[in-house]
């Protein structure tokens, strides 16, 4: 597991913990010396724990060559330039994985979206078994009086992270890919439902008709490929997630096996889903896991940058199981190199 914000101490805590709990072999990316420094000050052991310096990196030469490459058939750079993107840690750190010198990447906790999403979608391929790439987040209900909601209060959302305004298609592989991560995390069979601002009504608009098809291409697809899941949309978020309030709002009918018990959520769009589920991070009493980033041929993660080091710990045992899952369900996912 490699980590590209080394220094941070909430890392060098969920690095320690990493180790300590035998989960895989934690990678600091950073200056030796200031990183030794905090994790002393903090009273934090580093045994187990390798630290890289990009900078000052034996493999700094082949990863600078390898990105010209990669970028050479889009856009052409030079040595220096691809030398300076190296330097920097989420871009040496995504070349680790593509590489396979790390198997696992959580980045985020100190910059934007964009500072991580731009290495992994310039270096790393999309892979066309597992759909549109996208961001799922793992939300943790603490209340015991929301044990109803979703798997025993817990609830995966999507896509938070990436496509802005997916199309029919995207949204339809986004719910899939979320289903299959939910297959491995819950007891029990996925339950998706795609969120809008009506249930099943009769006036049909671009934004619900697209929802209703993405469900029902979700389904189709999960059948071909033999995976238990249930998908049904358009359906608000109280009749999604609320037994009570599903059967007022439809008919015995039209219950199926997802209202009222949806432990999967996929928004219209990404501003829907990036406000949802920050509204549910701050204002109630939730851990929020991600977010896990699904549809490429690596394991990666994008933390927020208020993510606690608890929270951080459980984004890394989610992508521990997802990795291992992964190399069941595609045997060949990530036996490819990029540029070769």
């Amino acid at each position: 597991m490699v980590f590209p914000d080394g220094k941070d101490p909430r890392i060098i805590q969920t690095a320690r913990q990493f180790f300590v709990l035998r989960m895989g072999i934690p990678i600091l990316l950073g200056g030796r010396s200031e990183i030794l420094h905090i994790a002393d000050e903090m009273g934090v052991s580093l045994k187990g724990i390798r630290i890289i310096d990009p900078s000052e990196s034996d493999d700094l030469n082949c990863f600078t060559r390898r990105f010209e490459v990669l970028r050479g058939s889009s856009v052409q750079i030079g040595e220096n330039e691809a030398r300076a993107a190296m330097k920097q840690h989420n871009f040496f750190a995504t070349m680790m994985l593509a590489m396979h010198q790390a198997d696992l990447l959580v980045a985020g906790g100190n910059v934007t979206n964009g500072a991580v999403l731009r290495p992994l979608l310039q270096i790393l391929n999309p892979n066309a078994k597992m759909g549109t790439i996208c961001g799922c987040q793992i939300v943790e209900l603490e209340d015991e009086r929301n044990k109803e909601i979703g798997a025993d209060g817990v609830l995966l959302l999507a896509d938070c992270d990436v496509q802005k305004n997916p199309s029919m298609e995207q949204l339809a592989e986004i719910a899939l890919s979320t289903a299959r991560l939910a297959s491995i995390l819950l007891e029990r069979p996925p339950r998706v439902a795609f969120l809008s601002h009506t249930t099943n009504v009769n006036k049909t608009t671009l934004e619900t008709s697209r929802q209703r098809a993405a469900s029902e291409l979700a389904m189709q697809k999960a059948r071909n490929e033999k995976l238990t899941a249930y998908f049904d949309g358009e359906l608000q978020l109280d009749t999604a997630i609320i037994m009570e309030i599903a059967r007022k709002k439809l008919l015995p009918e039209e219950m199926g096996e997802v209202a009222g018990r949806a432990n999967v959520l996929i928004f219209p769009n990404l501003d829907a889903a990036n406000i949802a589920s920050r509204i549910i991070q701050y204002l109630v009493r939730v851990n929020v896991y991600g977010d896990i980033l699904l549809g490429m041929d690596r394991v990666a993660a994008e933390i927020s940058r208020g993510a606690s080091a608890h929270e951080i710990l459980g984004v890394t045992a989610v992508m521990g199981e997802y990795y291992n899952q992964c190399r069941k369900w595609f045997p060949r996912i990530a036996d490819n190199i990029p540029g070769e």
